[in-house]
């Protein structure tokens, strides 16, 4: 009989080793601090001699502990990939991602045969709204800052441009705007404060009701909205590339305002190692920088 300490003493080892921090390694495995530093001491006990070296706010590792986490590195991957190998490959290679509406149809989707032709061994399925039925590899969310027991990563920031159709880039001129021609897009029960944001930078403020006009529930709705001449809006130019290209939009101003929204990428803390979701979020990331 093999004789082994506590695999979930060896993974708690291993997280807080990586971080060299006990706070950190218990927000990761979502575990108190406490039991992060009884397993780790057990571990030391049984081992019988010190893995870290407990400074003040800081953390090193001992030579054993070193050693200790190197060895863990290669037999964890080793059975990684022997779990992987014995796992039904179509389960494997499926991936479920979760993302806003039109940031799938305008932005991913294009982006698709591209990815196709990296990984053609995944199956992607792309929903735009939660499922109790699915597990999700991974998401990306449209907000403001990261996502709480999750590693969130920026993947860009919104970037709004002042934007209508041809025919009404004159009346546009004619600053300051109407009120009711101004179209908006509805977050979490608000409109989001684009027009206010982009009046202060025009220096436009308090010229225009922006409490007024109509407000929409996706992206989509004001693009097809702004399409038919109905107004005016503020769009991040990350989707309506081909519309300016084609010239079916036009701003009528130079001046355009970034953030505070954007699109993060959030992947859960048992989701981190796997290998599908790091080579698809790594791809995702690729793609996002070229937007930068």
């Amino acid at each position: 009989m093999r004789s082994l300490p506590s695999l979930t003493a060896l993974r708690v080892f291993e997280t807080a080793a990586k971080q060299l921090s006990f706070t950190l390694a218990a927000k990761q495995l979502h575990v108190t601090q406490g039991a992060v530093s009884r397993q780790i001491k057990q571990l030391e006990d049984y081992l019988g001699v010190p893995l870290f070296v407990r400074l003040h706010h800081k953390l090193e590792l001992t030579d054993a502990g070193q050693e200790l986490l190197q060895k863990l590195d290669i037999s964890f991957n080793l059975i990684e990939t022997a779990i992987a190998d014995i796992r039904d490959p179509n389960l494997r290679q499926k991936l479920n991602i979760l993302l806003p509406p039109t940031l799938a149809t305008r932005w991913l989707v294009k982006r698709l045969a591209k990815f196709r032709q990296s990984f053609p061994e995944f199956e992607l399925s792309i929903y735009d709204r939660p499922n109790d039925q699915v597990l999700f590899d991974c998401e990306i969310r449209f907000g403001i800052g990261p996502k709480a027991k999750a590693n969130s990563e920026l993947l860009f920031l919104e970037e709004h441009l002042p934007v209508c159709v041809p025919d009404m880039q004159v009346r546009a001129a004619q600053l300051p705007l109407e009120s009711s021609n101004l179209l908006n897009i509805v977050h979490e029960g608000k409109k989001l404060p684009v027009w206010q944001d982009w009046l202060v930078a025009a220096g436009l403020d308090g010229l225009v009701d922006t409490a007024r006009g109509v407000g929409f529930s996706t992206l989509d709705q004001v693009i097809n909205a702004l399409k038919s001449g109905a107004g005016f809006a503020i769009i991040d130019k990350h989707m309506i590339g081909e519309e300016l290209s084609r010239g079916e939009l036009v701003q009528f101003s130079e001046i355009s305002t970034q953030g505070p929204y954007g699109y993060w990428l959030d992947v859960s803390a048992e989701k981190q190692g796997l290998s599908k979701v790091m080579r698809f979020t790594e791809w995702l990331k690729q793609q996002a920088s070229l937007e930068v």
